[in-house]
């Protein structure tokens, strides 16, 4: 059983190699990002079958805290490359040319 997780490991660190290239090579801010993404989704996989090898059931809340710091920093990432800007406090998205 262990054995299945170990080339599972190894498939999941290849994948990653291939993701940091579609990172690097882009060709579009979108196509990085993307690829930043799903590296992110492969890391807590990683850290997933690692903590299941190492038999250290608390990778699982780092791999979900993980998870979650991934989710929100694609969105934030998204809406600046969008708005450039981040939000600003007491200011609403359509408010702009309100009277």
């Amino acid at each position: 059983m262990m054995m299945v997780f170990a080339a599972a490991a190894a498939a999941i660190a290849i994948s990653m190699l291939m993701v940091l290239i579609r990172l690097f090579a882009g060709p579009t801010l979108y196509d990085r990002v993307l690829a930043l993404n799903t590296f992110g989704t492969m890391t807590v996989l990683m850290i997933g079958i690692l903590g299941f090898l190492t038999e250290r059931p608390e990778f699982l809340d780092i791999a979900l805290l993980y998870a979650l710091i991934n989710f929100v920093g694609t969105i934030a990432i998204l809406k600046f490359l969008r708005y450039r800007d981040l939000g600003q406090e007491g200011k609403e998205a359509g408010s702009e040319g309100d009277a």
